[in-house]
């Protein structure tokens, strides 16, 4: 609940505001495993989203997909923001094919369609943060 505060400047001039209080920082001792889809098995550690953290403004996961893995198109309801540590994620858009290496990060902007796949030995892992938090409501993958 918002607390309130009395603030007085210059020539006596007073006025509330209100403002949130802090809360104290949140460990997050372990992620969650997601299921993924794909062709292949994929690994999605959820640290914080719906799921592990109930925190629906972002999510942070870090993801570790095989050689060969793709997935199905989509065209999500949020921004995706993805750093790649080791390997090669490449990303299909409706205009353009990029091979994000470690590294190197990306951006797949909300509401344009984007694909990813993982096809050089060895796969890939990158860390991917959604704004806001990933969906299965809101990814619109293709049927």
């Amino acid at each position: 609940m918002p607390a309130l505060s009395r603030i007085c400047g210059a020539r006596s001039q007073c006025r509330t505001i209100r403002y949130r209080t802090r809360h104290m920082a949140t460990l997050i001792s372990a992620p969650s495993i997601i299921k993924a889809a794909g062709n292949k098995p994929k690994v999605i550690e959820e640290y914080i989203g719906r799921v592990n953290s109930k925190t629906t403004s972002t999510s942070v996961a870090r993801m570790q997909s095989p050689a060969g893995w793709v997935e199905p198109g989509q065209k999500p309801e949020f921004d995706e923001f993805t750093v790649v540590l080791k390997g090669m994620l490449r990303v299909k858009t409706a205009t353009e094919t990029l091979d994000v290496r470690a590294g190197q990060a990306v951006i797949a902007h909300r509401g344009e369609w984007v694909q990813y796949s993982s096809p050089e030995d060895g796969g890939a892992e990158y860390i991917a943060v959604c704004l806001p938090a990933f969906s299965p409501d809101t990814v619109h993958r293709d049927s």
